[in-house]
């Protein structure tokens, strides 16, 4: 067993229920409320420093015609993105309705378009060029088990080995969703960091917690090499072990929760 003595009946008592995410009878309502979800996770990302400039791009699946989806507006500042300044968009990049500003990154809708296509399972991409994340991301390679943080990522991340600059061609937006294949989260070489999910809350709570994995790997590295060591990786079995309680879509909406709650009550209701 993972831990001497604990049999598999203890282990799942000792497992807490967790509640789950909400479900609604209403499509239109249901739209509503993912946007507004959608809003928080822009400003949870503002907040932790993840925005640079214009580029960055967080998606949401409508739930009304799911072959759409909602996005940001090409220069809007997300500390203060609202659920009325989100854009939806349709094939080709085609605007469909949203708020004031209507200009869609291209890169924004070639890599999203391309990974909601190819993964019907996903509802939520999330894709920025945070500082470790691209600061790790220039090693073209995947991060180590080395946390029991990381283990949330075991055997669930892939590597993008291409940079062809700015993504403006579809190509390069179905290349980068094919390296994804049915992983969680993907470092793109010398780029960022993407990851997915079936709810916001999850794809968000993966993305600042691939980012904190990041940071935690180049500072071990760091430490260990200054006396000719390596970080220690944790077992093959006791990562897939531990993966199967925090790497799971209910673990990552369920450990993003705080966040939003906290950024609820920043936003003062202001981000309907």
């Amino acid at each position: 067993m993972h831990e001497p003595g604990l049999s598999d009946e203890d282990t799942r008592g000792k497992m807490a229920a967790l509640p789950s995410p909400p479900k609604f009878d209403d499509k239109l309502e249901e739209r509503e409320y993912q946007k507004g979800r959608l809003a928080l996770a822009f400003r949870i990302f503002a907040k932790l420093g993840f925005d640079e400039g214009v580029a960055g791009h967080i998606t949401l699946r409508d739930p009304v015609e799911p072959h759409t989806f909602w996005v940001n507006p090409f220069g809007v500042p997300w500390p203060s993105l609202r659920a009325r300044d989100l854009i939806r968009v349709g094939e080709g990049g085609k605007v469909i309705e949203g708020g004031d500003v209507k200009l869609l990154n291209t890169a924004a809708y070639m890599i999203h378009h391309a990974v909601h296509e190819a993964r019907p399972d996903v509802n939520a991409v999330a894709h920025s060029h945070s500082i470790y994340g691209r600061a790790f991301c220039s090693l073209g390679r995947p991060i180590d088990m080395i946390s029991q943080d990381s283990c949330a990522f075991h055997d669930d991340i892939a590597v993008y080995k291409q940079f062809k600059g700015i993504v403006l061609a579809s190509d390069e937006g179905l290349a980068i969703a094919k390296a994804l294949g049915h992983a969680k989260a993907a470092l793109l070489q010398n780029h960022g960091l993407i990851t997915c999910g079936q709810t916001v809350e999850e794809t968000v709570f993966w993305f600042m917690s691939l980012d904190k994995c990041c940071h935690v790997q180049l500072m071990a590295e760091a430490a260990a090499g200054s006396r000719g060591e390596k970080p220690i990786v944790i077992d093959d079995e006791d990562a897939k072990f531990t993966r199967k309680s925090v790497g799971t879509p209910l673990a990552g909406w369920f450990s993003a929760l705080p966040s939003f709650k906290l950024m609820e009550a920043e936003s003062d209701g202001d981000y309907a």
